[in-house]
């Protein structure tokens, strides 16, 4: 039976873990406002310009002059693939979630023939990949001690992305990252960036021709801008799905760690005053059988 400066000084500590858990739940709940905002603010863009993309895509099938960035290369023999994690952990499932997803994606590739390429953001989805893959990494991002994200890391990561592309360093690209679907609820999602994906289904089944698009400028000037903007607002919609969803997973998890404090205080009182009322009948059985003796 432990003693009762054990039980006192087991429940101080479980205490002051309480403390901790229920403070990082209000920072988190306090961040997930704004995230939340940010990334229900970005989806309406990202998802009418890829729909635009896609369906260009659809029309300049086929074509040799197509740009790569829209079309693909023509091949699938090399697959990078962009695992987006958080940088810290204390979020439940979060981070392992994309990275038993991507884990799973790389290995299905593989046992196709397929040669793959890893380009992780986030330090909890390089740690985890590294351990199986460390020789797929070609190359890791890092957002740690940044307070907000912004475009210009999205642009940066697109600009890296769009250079391995014209290096011929891969032919498809995916991004594999946790959409945001409530504060409860992250969805992991596998999003190909290039070449574009097929158009929805419904687009596809309308009878008639497809709809003939008219440049103003050429269309090399326009696609030239277009292909790596609209690959920076995927990505940047993408980190900005996971880091609400981030924030969402903290809150819940420090949430459940916080009434697992409470449940265990409660289970250590309980146990402290049974064990106090154990000491104090038997020195009071002691005493009294000391007074018959006498």
């Amino acid at each position: 039976m432990p003693s009762l400066k054990s039980l006192r000084t087991r429940i101080n500590s479980v205490k002051s873990t309480q403390k901790i858990t229920s403070a990082m739940k209000m920072v988190a709940a306090s961040k997930l406002r704004r995230a939340q905002s940010q990334a229900e603010a970005a989806r309406p863009y990202a998802r009418l310009m890829q729909r635009m993309l896609a369906a260009l895509a659809a029309n300049a099938a086929g074509s040799p002059l197509a740009p790569h960035m829209l079309v693909g290369t023509g091949a699938d023999r090399v697959h990078l693939v962009v695992p987006i994690t958080a940088d810290r952990g204390l979020a439940g499932a979060f981070n392992s979630n994309v990275g038993r997803a991507a884990r799973n994606l790389v290995r299905r590739l593989e046992s196709e023939g397929k040669t793959v390429k890893l380009l992780p953001v986030g330090r909890k989805g390089r740690d985890y990949l590294r351990r199986e893959f460390a020789d797929r990494i070609v190359h890791d991002v890092s957002l740690a001690g940044k307070r907000r994200i912004d475009f210009g890391d999205a642009h940066a990561l697109a600009e890296r992305i769009a250079g391995m592309l014209a290096a011929g360093e891969f032919d498809v690209c995916t991004l594999v990252y946790n959409r945001f679907a409530s504060v409860i609820s992250q969805v992991t999602t596998e999003v190909r960036l290039i070449p574009a994906p097929a158009p929805p289904v419904e687009e596809n089944e309308q009878s008639g021709p497809r709809a003939i698009y008219e440049f103003e400028p050429d269309e090399e000037t326009l696609l030239a801008r277009l292909l790596p903007e609209n690959l920076a607002v995927q990505i940047y919609a993408a980190l900005l799905e996971s880091a609400a969803g981030e924030q969402g997973a903290r809150m819940t998890a420090m949430d459940n760690a916080t009434r697992n404090a409470g449940d265990m205080i409660n289970r250590l009182t309980l146990n402290y005053n049974r064990t106090r009322q154990a000491n104090i009948t038997k020195e009071l059985i002691e005493i009294i059988s000391g007074a018959e003796a006498v």
